[in-house]
């Protein structure tokens, strides 16, 4: 049969009507051994007609049926679960059907509100209630902020059903992040440019590689029956890569004519007009500082840039210097890096650090972590004096091969100063090329769209400033403003040939890690901590008899809150408060002792705002004797 003729047999209508309830079942009854031996489905439709639908082909699955004459399209949902309206924790689900997949589980880093706190990730709590559905765990790269949170995540999923795909050094770096967690090491998938994968029923996918600030480094393409979709991952468009492995520009071209419906882009750097220099010449600027130190020299960079330390290694093996290398970060990327290849060092040159000081001071490269202002971290401990092994003197130049994360300038600032006192040299200014970004500008956000040639665009990947005005480039480039959604954490997002538009809304945000804890952290536990840091404890030991008496002789212990010697008087008119409301609540005759310690901790609380204008947290004990 002719596609013409499938067409109009599909149409077909057979107008007998059928007003009988016993003939309606006798006709359902037939259709369903019918059923059984046609290609074609039928249909018993509001007025009792008898409708023949044609199945579809794999290759139109994207239309579900027609039904009086209008095709219903195939949709599927794309939700972003992190890295929308922040910096960090990316991570976003896609769902078709009864199946998902998911990209990325990053980290972010606690600001100085988070007492306590090590690292944030994002909330699993819908992919936990889905988790039969999900097919895999897909990584664009190795940095933090896209693979911090992968042994949470499998210690709360599970690794039975649920493989992990990502490129050689994506993969390794990820599985040293189960060391110290109670997670089983997933199945893996090693991955490389241009490779297609059938991750499930419906879900196909494609490995881009794009250039970035780590080996690696991948689009992702996603194909379902309902759409086509891109996601970027972080990328620049660098034509002189490091390690040679250059962005693929023809396979995104090829995509972008065959037909991408939705396109999700890194917006990092969205607000930074023309192009982000290229690593290389990273490597051109710090040949200039090592021929101007005569002394040791101590660099700081971020352990994850790869390509950065190809460079210093080349250029430090080039002037003579050994290399030492200090920070857990630095020595656990040398150390996988240089086993996999990715980090080509030659022999001899690498020391210990506590050997640096039996080496002529103009043959020593000390390369280490900090660069932002992080308290442990080993640039700061030389800053600070504290360092076990280095101790600055004059002559020393400190290269800081980074700019400081928003949020961190106070504690990077804070180290220069530190350094200078101790009469380092210390080079970290922004113009003069000892750093540049592992992300597009403008220019090449707009290029990439202009490769892809979306339908839909979805900025992600940065703070609302940014992926505001990744949408305004989007439509620069002739993304209808129609077809940009700004979206945020959570939302789910329907996705199909014809239409992108939020539907609802999952359960999102952060979960706090603090120490072997998985979000036993909540925003309670943190107000608590902002509370103690900020205005003590008062804790108020009470003594009960069996029957139900109080001894009156009240104790009180305060932390962080006054000066107990000086504020004799205040504490002394508090265990009077205390008592008078003892009796008073025997005479009401209230013995549960959640009402008893609710009524003193109001009574003490209001009291000692009153007479001190702060708000300690009030911890009454009742022991019983």
């Amino acid at each position: 049969m002719s596609e013409k003729e499938k067409a109009e047999f599909g149409n077909q209508t057979f107008k007998r009507n059928f007003s009988k309830k016993e003939d309606i079942n006798k006709i359902k009854s037939g259709m369903k051994r019918f059923r059984r031996k046609s290609t074609n489905r039928r249909h018993l439709d509001e007025k009792n007609e008898i409708r023949y639908i044609p199945r579809v082909n794999d290759r139109n699955r994207h239309i579900d049926r027609k039904v009086d004459g209008k095709e219903k399209e195939e949709k599927m949902y794309v939700i972003p679960l992190g890295g929308i309206e922040e910096v960090g924790k990316n991570m976003t689900a896609f769902q078709y059907k009864d199946e998902i997949i998911v990209v990325d589980a990053g980290l972010t880093f606690p600001e100085d509100e988070h007492l306590g706190i090590d690292v944030i990730i994002p909330d699993f709590s819908y992919l936990e209630s889905n988790r039969h559905k999900i097919k895999g765990l897909l990584l664009t790269h190795g940095h933090e902020d896209h693979i911090g949170a992968i042994p949470y995540f499998y210690q709360k999923l599970g690794t039975e059903n649920i493989p992990m795909y990502g490129g050689r050094l994506t993969l390794a770096l990820a599985k040293a992040k189960f060391e110290k967690k109670d997670a089983k090491l997933p199945k893996e998938k090693v991955i490389s440019g241009r490779t297609i994968l059938k991750v499930s029923k419906y879900f196909t996918v494609e490995f881009i590689s794009v250039t970035h600030s780590i080996a690696d480094c991948y689009a992702i393409c996603i194909k379902t029956p309902a759409a086509t979709i891109l996601h970027s991952g972080d990328f620049k468009v660098d034509l002189t890569p490091v390690d040679g492995e250059g962005f693929d520009f023809g396979r995104l071209a090829q995509l972008g004519e065959e037909g991408v419906d939705l396109l999700l882009s890194d917006s990092t750097n969205a607000q930074i007009p023309g192009f982000t220099p290229s690593e290389r010449t990273v490597g051109e600027s710090l040949k200039d500082e090592f021929s101007k130190a005569d002394g040791r020299i101590i660099l700081a960079a971020f352990a994850s840039h790869v390509h950065r330390l190809q460079q210093i290694v080349n250029i430090a093996t080039k002037h003579g210097r050994k290399i030492a290398i200090d920070g857990r970060s630095m020595v656990k990327i040398f150390e996988i890096c240089s086993n996999l290849g990715y980090l080509k060092i030659p022999k001899d040159i690498m020391i210990d650090i506590d050997k640096v000081e039996t080496y002529p001071a103009d043959k020593v490269l000390i390369l280490c972590t900090g660069t932002q202002g992080e308290p442990l971290a080993a640039l700061s401990r030389i800053a600070n004096g504290t360092h076990k092994y280095i101790s600055l003197r004059e002559g020393d130049t400190v290269v800081i091969s980074a700019t400081p994360i928003p949020g961190n300038e106070k504690a990077a600032t804070k180290n220069i100063n530190q350094l200078m006192k101790r009469d380092a040299s210390v080079v970290f200014e922004k113009g003069i090329g000892i750093h540049v970004s592992g992300h597009g500008c403008q220019e090449e956000q707009k290029l990439m769209i202009n490769l892809v040639k979306p339908k839909f665009f979805l900025p992600v990947h940065g703070e609302y400033a940014m992926i505001k005005k990744h949408k305004e480039l989007a439509m620069a480039v002739g993304v209808p403003e129609k077809n940009v959604i700004l979206s945020e954490n959570g939302a789910k997002l329907e996705l199909s040939k014809s239409q992108f538009r939020n539907v609802g809304k999952v359960p999102s945000g952060a979960t706090f890690i603090d120490g072997f804890g998985i979000g036993d952290i909540g925003n309670a536990v943190l107000k608590d901590r902002q509370n103690l840091a900020d205005d003590g404890i008062v804790i108020i030991s009470i003594s009960q008899y069996r029957n139900g008496k109080f001894n009156k002789q009240v104790e009180l212990v305060t932390r962080g809150f006054v000066y107990n010697k000086d504020a004799e008087k205040l504490l002394s008119e508090t265990k009077e408060l205390v008592r008078l409301e003892l009796s008073s609540m025997e005479n009401e005759g209230i013995k549960e002792i959640g009402k008893i310690k609710q009524r003193i901790r109001a009574k003490v609380g209001e009291f000692l705002n009153k007479e001190t204008d702060r708000e300690p947290i009030i911890l009454p004990i009742i022991m019983e004797v």
